[in-house]
């Protein structure tokens, strides 16, 4: 089982979130691209305010190898992750590389469940929101009220909370409510997507994101208009057509461009 280390000093964990320029020569170029990706999509969570200090926890695939994915290492702000200084842990949590803070329990058994039952996901991204929290709240979860929601519509699944997940039979139960879908709402506890890539699973992050914002929002001015099922579902296959595969990307880029101009540590 995954085990974590805690560093003393306020110096070792200084150490751990600097950047180590031997990583990018010890792992192929595809796996220093995805490095790369996840923790711009670190910096990104932390810029757009949804982090919960050092607990959650994004996780990539090691490209080529299905049994080993990367993930933060424990105890470092999303602002410190970089491509060098995040975690290499395999299907049986062994850690197999990165700092010696090693990585969150509870994070290694959400991400590991998910790796291993659906081998086509390639990155799991995990929230613990407010709005997204507020939404995982409430008994009818995420409403048809906004487009953003609507791209969701039969494409969400629920979890109901049962504590924090640290055994096997959470694991289960966790990997069977998600099913085949590619975004879950964990009920009293925060949001889930999942991507081939880790710009897919962020751009689901994103919207859904937003559709909780924008529901927490409209509640709180009143009664709220939902959308009949049948448009819920076109609009949902809207987002499915080949026109949303032809500008996915365009925002990922343009997110990598922004980060780039403001702190292009991360790819270190």
């Amino acid at each position: 089982m995954i085990t974590t280390s805690h560093p003393t000093s306020g110096a070792a964990w200084d150490r751990i979130a600097l950047p180590d320029p031997t990583v990018r020569e010890r792992v192929s170029p595809e796996e220093w691209a995805v490095r790369v990706d996840l923790a711009a999509c670190y910096r990104l969570i932390a810029r757009y305010g949804w982090t919960d200090m050092i607990y959650n926890h994004i996780s990539a695939r090691v490209p080529g190898r299905h049994d080993r994915f990367l993930i933060n290492a424990f105890g470092l702000l999303y602002e410190e992750i970089c491509a060098s200084n995040l975690v290499t842990v395999d299907l049986a949590g062994n850690v197999l590389d990165g700092p010696e803070s090693g990585a969150n329990p509870a994070g290694f058994i959400i991400h590991s469940a998910i790796h291993q039952a659906r081998p086509e996901v390639a990155c799991v991204l995990h929230t613990h929101s407010k709005a997204g929290s507020a939404v995982a709240a409430q008994p009818r979860g995420l409403l048809d009220i906004s487009q953003h929601a609507m791209r969701f519509h039969g494409r969400l699944a629920y979890h109901d909370f049962a504590g924090i997940v640290l055994d096997q039979a959470m694991q289960d139960k966790l990997v069977g409510d998600l099913g085949d879908k590619r975004a879950l709402i964990l009920r009293n506890h925060g949001l889930l997507t999942t991507g081939e890539d880790v710009r897919s699973a962020f751009e689901d992050l994103y919207y859904l994101e937003l559709a909780c914002q924008i529901q927490v929002t409209a509640q709180a001015s009143g009664a709220v208009i939902e959308c009949d099922e049948e448009i819920a579902e076109h609009t949902a296959g809207q987002f499915d057509t080949s026109n949303e595969a032809f500008i996915h990307g365009r925002d990922w880029a343009a997110l990598r461009r922004m980060l780039d101009r403001v702190d292009p540590s991360y790819a270190q």
